[in-house]
């Protein structure tokens, strides 16, 4: 991990795929819009503020995020600071500790709709992203449970070049569901096995032109 300050009031911080491994993040919970995902980020923050003195506290933060194609994430992180006169109440900012799982080969994806499954094939049609990743898994199964569609994915496997586009792109049209192991076995128990095997190749052929 490397962190830069770039000014009084902005970091950068680089983190890789073997800083996630080394310290025992999950990397699909690390790329989901979850607490467990601001956790980290938090903990990066604390982190950078003893390698930096970049002090967050009290500040409304700006980030950005980008995902490179190295399998780098960068992070841009700006403290919002007020004119006098429109000067908001301060934001009280708190590092919270959370205890992370290590890195898992089974994860679970939630879309609110058939509809959005569909979009998200027809993305990786677009970019030319699903003949490299369509056996990212082992095993690629669809269920439908409680009016929404869970991809499960077992056996991923590590050496998969566009690992990190195609988590990327997920995030875009589902949630990372952060139990995963406790959900597939509700949805193995309760859901309705949509498409089983291959779920990527099977609804590209039969639902995306």
């Amino acid at each position: 991990m490397k962190f830069e300050k770039l000014s009084e009031n902005k970091i950068r911080i680089t983190l890789s795929i073997q800083d996630l491994a080394e310290k025992e993040i999950d990397f699909h919970v690390f790329m989901s819009n979850s607490i467990e995902s601001q956790d980290i980020l938090l903990d990066m923050l604390e982190e950078a503020k003893k390698e930096t003195g970049f002090d967050p506290e009290n500040y409304n933060l700006k980030i950005e995020a980008l995902a490179m194609a190295d399998t780098s994430f960068i992070f841009t992180i700006t403290k919002e600071v007020p004119e006098e006169k429109t000067k908001l109440p301060k934001k009280k900012f708190t590092i919270k500790r959370k205890s992370l799982n290590p890195s898992s080969t089974q994860a679970v994806y939630a879309f609110s709709s058939f509809d959005d499954y569909c979009s998200f094939l027809q993305f990786l049609q677009e970019t030319n992203l699903l003949e490299d990743i369509a056996h990212i898994a082992d095993a690629i199964v669809l269920y439908e449970y409680k009016e929404k569609y869970y991809l499960l994915m077992n056996g991923i496997h590590s050496e998969i070049v566009n690992k990190l586009r195609f988590y990327t792109a997920i995030t875009e049209f589902a949630k990372y569901v952060t139990n995963s192991k406790v959900y597939a076995s509700k949805l193995l128990e309760c859901g309705n096995l949509i498409m089983r095997h291959n779920a990527l190749e099977i609804g590209l052929k039969h639902f995306v032109k």
